[in-house]
């Protein structure tokens, strides 16, 4: 099952390599991931497909999660307005993505508090 980490980053060169460096060491791939700074905290989100072991690495390395939650993965093409008819879909289907991100294998990562929904949405 695709899981989303949210962890929190000092805002300083090697936070993103310390983490990232926490998960390859266990043997755990990156799937997708983003960073930002939002006043002043650095926010890391994380895809991985192994949630057990992701969280584990993560916290025995010293890592605080901020949240850990289930993501839809869907394939989207690598054209003008393929983002848009998938986020379209899943907005006339009612349901609100909150996160939102490209994968390293061209995928969408959508988040939100109903994946069932997004998942039903993009069938």
């Amino acid at each position: 099952m695709p899981t989303d980490f949210m962890i929190a980053l000092y805002h300083r060169p090697g936070s993103l390599a310390a983490a990232s460096a926490a998960l390859g060491e266990a043997g755990i791939n990156i799937e997708g991931q983003c960073a930002f700074v939002c006043e002043g905290q650095g926010v890391y989100h994380l895809l991985v497909s192994e949630a057990e072991r992701s969280r584990r690495a993560l916290i025995d390395a010293g890592f605080d999660i901020l949240a850990e939650r289930r993501v839809v993965v869907s394939p989207v093409e690598d054209r003008p307005g393929a983002a848009a008819r998938i986020l379209s879909r899943v907005a006339a289907a009612g349901v609100n993505i909150d996160l939102v991100y490209v994968t390293a294998s061209g995928h969408m990562a959508l988040g939100g508090s109903d994946p069932a929904g997004i998942e039903r949405a993009l069938e």
